[in-house]
């Protein structure tokens, strides 16, 4: 039996988890849970996996969770600091980190000082602090294993390959919901459209990232650090069924590829499971089916963000953590009705441009970064972005 805490419980990669380890009880034991707000969801999913530590955002929360709880002898933490303490929980195996948003880098970092083993579904953290992250786990030997359908195949690829011997990734994508949409027909679209992924069901933040295709320049920078190449070698290809998760190109001339499924319980068992291939119940790819297998390049005129993050990764310093930090606040904007959706990229670059990148940042640093991002992209906001 393994031990496993899941950090975003409630989101869509916690739900997907919790559905994984249902169907695997002789397998795993769920431990702690963690959630934000969603109490009404975290209490369900108590009385069902019965973990012995949750933690939840502010201490009223954590009374409104006790009272329906009654009697229960659950131990359950409180905010940010609460998420560190339960990262060093002795009785935890595996932590599924699922937190989304930049929120996840201080417990990432607890776990890792913690040497625990590390199912990683937050691309921000790394975007942030990639550097710093890895180092850490190198020498405090925590394992980070990746959840990302992308990050996964790239990993899986890469299982016993010389990494000096690789000439390209190729990092797939979907392309979004305005893939084959002209730019112009971008002005006035709805929130409710661009949450309308065609491949995945997948939370809201995301599903914005999708379609502005910078969630694929997260990833580029995420792939950077989880794998130690640079960017110049990363190559995004647009490939629509969403079949091919990513492939490496070696220099020889082979390509690996992963192919499964649109199911993110894939990526998420064997992150569980590793290095072990336990039976899944899911549908497999029926090749007899497959019509086509298309890839395309991307369009970085109608998607900037990914010309954006392509120009961060090769500043590198704090910029990755600035372009993280106003990409949130340009979402939440958005989602809110402030912004329309081309108001996205603009602000993005704006705050990029008025920023003085430092080189080799530490921790402090990465946090400065980001509260100016933050700052500078609500000053911004009150003048109007054009």
């Amino acid at each position: 039996m393994k031990n496993i805490a899941i950090f975003g419980s409630t989101g869509s990669i916690g739900q997907n988890t919790l559905e994984v380890i249902r169907g695997l009880k002789n397998q795993f034991r769920v431990v702690a849970l963690t959630a934000n707000s969603n109490i009404e969801l975290l209490y369900r999913q108590i009385k069902s996996f019965r973990p012995s530590v949750v933690c939840v955002k502010d201490r009223q929360l954590a009374r409104s969770l006790r009272r329906r709880l009654g009697s229960s002898d659950l131990n359950i933490l409180v905010g940010e600091i609460g998420l560190e303490e339960l990262a060093g929980y002795k009785g935890i195996d595996q932590i599924v980190m699922a937190i989304s948003g930049s929120g996840a880098l201080k417990p990432l970092l607890s776990a890792i000082e913690n040497c625990k083993t590390i199912a990683l579904a937050n691309k921000e953290a790394l975007v942030m602090a990639g550097a710093l992250i890895m180092q850490r786990a190198c020498v405090k030997k925590a394992r980070i294993i990746p959840v990302d359908s992308e990050q996964s195949a790239i990993w899986q690829c890469l299982e016993g390959e010389d990494k000096s011997r690789v000439r390209s990734i190729y990092l797939t994508a979907s392309g979004g919901p305005f893939f084959n949409t002209p730019k112009e027909k971008l002005k006035h679209v709805s929130v409710a459209k661009v949450l309308e992924h065609p491949r995945w069901r997948m939370g809201k933040k995301i599903s914005v990232d999708s379609a502005t295709l910078i969630n694929k320049g997260l990833e580029l920078l995420e792939a950077m650090y989880l794998f130690d190449i640079s960017a110049q070698k990363i190559k995004v290809l647009i490939h629509p069924q969403a079949i091919v998760h990513s492939m490496v190109e070696f220099v020889d001339g082979v390509v690996m590829a992963e192919l499964s499924a649109t199911d993110m319980r894939i990526p998420i068992q064997y992150a569980l499971s590793y290095p072990k291939r336990l039976l899944s119940k899911l549908k497999p790819l029926d090749f007899y089916k497959l019509k086509e297998l298309d890839f395309r390049p991307p369009d970085f005129v109608k998607f900037p963000c990914l010309r954006l993050a392509y120009q961060v990764a090769e500043e590198g310093g704090t910029a990755p953590s600035v372009l993280n930090a106003a990409d949130e606040v340009a979402v939440a904007e958005f989602l809110k009705g402030k912004i329309a959706f081309l108001g996205i990229p603009k602000l993005i670059e704006k705050v990029l441009s008025r920023h003085r990148n430092k080189n080799n940042p530490g921790l402090s640093d990465i946090f400065l970064a980001d509260r100016w991002a933050r700052e500078e992209s609500a000053a911004i906001l009150e003048k109007g972005v054009k």
